[in-house]
């Protein structure tokens, strides 16, 4: 139907323009999409953990209960749940660019305010609207890139980008420990804020993902963003991935333009088609999140609390789990591809179980043990966390794509403020060895989940969700 009405129209094929946007290798042109897009993802990572490294002060300074850290960490993961939602729905309207440019408006204003709280109940509303941007910058991002992305070598190339976030965890927790012993507390949250705005400007000149582009029926603009590379993949004499020979393509199925309500509809997710991917995705996000964002916003703050480290020596112990998934995702990157999503990430869940359990049962009175099987079992987890933007995509179609990422990052959110008031509750009451078996658990029930993934690697997007 597609190809005769484009016949007919002298409109490009549909077809024709997903072929050769398989076709074309990763060029300059995609790096820049991967840099800017990444530095969005950059300062999402930098306003989402700021807040672990400035609680240890303002728990001094504000008189902060333990029950209310848990709170103003859960806060913001709500306002996440919602972010995901409504730019979710905005990125399957308006396009990805638009909606990844707004939500990190949103984030980046949001945090510059974060700066001139007076007061407890002022920074957890301020934490809450940030939410709202930092929840839907993420996997709109992850959409754009995804559709960028040809089947081989797609996960690399995810990868490398997706490697930015771990960074921006891991400067987060180096600019915290520096910085805010010395100049306060405030520092963190400009710091995050007002390069974010620049990098907003940034976002708006990029072109539209071409897969949106077609999905809605707008081929000739499509094609005109697909020139754009084909003519920078020609100008360019070393390109991300080696040039290696590919088997002849073989033609997708075009996909039909269809109206933005047509495509939007969450009930699709609960198809025969898309009903068993779902709820495996959604277990996938809730365990991996409930796990890395529990420790990672805690972990400061009970170095310093519980085990009596001092406010430098607990905040540089922090940024410790970050470097290790920053080694860890880099391998990943370049062994995705001949691993595969499944395998990966039944290993990752069940090596950080393993870790965590061997912590909570034995080792939970020990400091040096806490942070290297803290750090280690974080760094296999995390990666885990990256794979997850990478699949999620993979297994949907491009008329409902961001909205199903949207609504699956969801889980990590609810399970993300769940966790850190959990902690709270269960420190008090059993101490931190219980803290560490409650995310074992968690490991545990990934690692089974993901037996159940479809393997995704080297198969086009439109081969895989038709």
């Amino acid at each position: 139907m597609a190809s005769s009405r484009a016949a007919e129209t002298g409109a490009p094929d549909a077809a024709a323009l997903i072929a050769r946007l398989e076709r074309v290798p990763f060029s300059r042109w995609h790096v820049r999409a991967q840099v800017v897009v990444g530095s969005a993802t950059f300062f999402d990572a930098f306003d989402a953990l700021s807040l672990a490294f400035v609680l240890p002060v303002l728990v001094r300074l504000w008189q902060i209960t333990p029950a209310q850290i848990g709170w103003l960490i859960a806060i913001g993961y709500l306002g996440q749940f919602v972010g995901a939602l409504v730019f979710g729905g905005l990125a399957e309207r308006y396009g990805r660019v638009r909606s990844v440019a707004g939500a990190t408006a949103l984030m980046s204003a949001m945090s510059i305010a974060c700066a001139l709280s007076d007061g407890f109940g002022t920074l957890l509303t301020l934490r809450l609207i940030q939410g709202i941007g930092v929840g839907g910058e993420m996997p709109v991002a992850a959409v754009y890139i995804s559709e960028l992305s040809k089947a081989r070598g797609r996960g690399r190339f995810f990868l490398l980008y997706q490697l930015i976030f771990p960074v921006g965890l891991m400067m987060t927790g180096q600019i915290g420990a520096l910085l805010v012993p010395t100049l306060g507390w405030q520092v963190m949250f400009l710091i995050g804020g007002i390069p974010g705005l620049l990098v907003t400007v940034l976002l708006l000149r990029l072109p539209e993902s071409p897969r949106w582009l077609i999905s809605n029926g707008r081929l000739r603009e499509a094609e005109n963003v697909i020139r754009e590379i084909e003519a920078s993949a020609a100008t360019t004499t070393r390109t991300i991935e080696p040039r290696t020979p590919e088997p002849p393509a073989t033609v997708p199925r075009a996909p039909e333009p269809r109206t933005t309500q047509a495509r939007t509809t969450a009930s699709e997710l609960f198809t025969d088609a898309y009903r068993a991917r779902t709820l495996v995705v959604w277990v996938l996000w809730a365990c991996a999140y409930f796990i890395t964002n529990g420790l990672n916003n805690w972990m400061p703050t009970l170095y310093s609390s519980v085990y009596h480290l001092s406010l430098a020596q607990a905040l540089r112990a922090g940024t410790l789990t970050n470097v290790a998934q920053v080694i860890i995702l880099l391998g990943c990157a370049f062994a995705i591809d001949r691993i595969g999503r499944r395998a990966w990430t039944v290993a990752g869940f069940a090596g950080g179980a393993a870790l965590l359990a061997t912590l909570g049962t034995f080792l939970a009175h020990s400091v040096v043990s806490v942070i290297a099987l803290v750090t280690v079992s974080y760094g296999v987890v995390g990666s885990v966390n990256a794979v997850l933007y990478l699949y999620t995509p993979e297994i949907y179609p491009t008329r409902m794509r961001a909205v199903a990422t949207g609504l699956a990052t969801c889980w990590l959110r609810l399970a993300s403020a769940a966790g850190p008031v959990l902690v709270g509750y269960l420190v008090a009451a059993r101490g931190t060895g219980a803290v560490f078996l409650m995310f074992a658990a968690a490991g545990l029930i990934g690692a089974v989940a993901a037996l159940f993934m479809l393997e995704t690697r080297n198969r086009r997007l439109e081969e895989l969700a038709p």
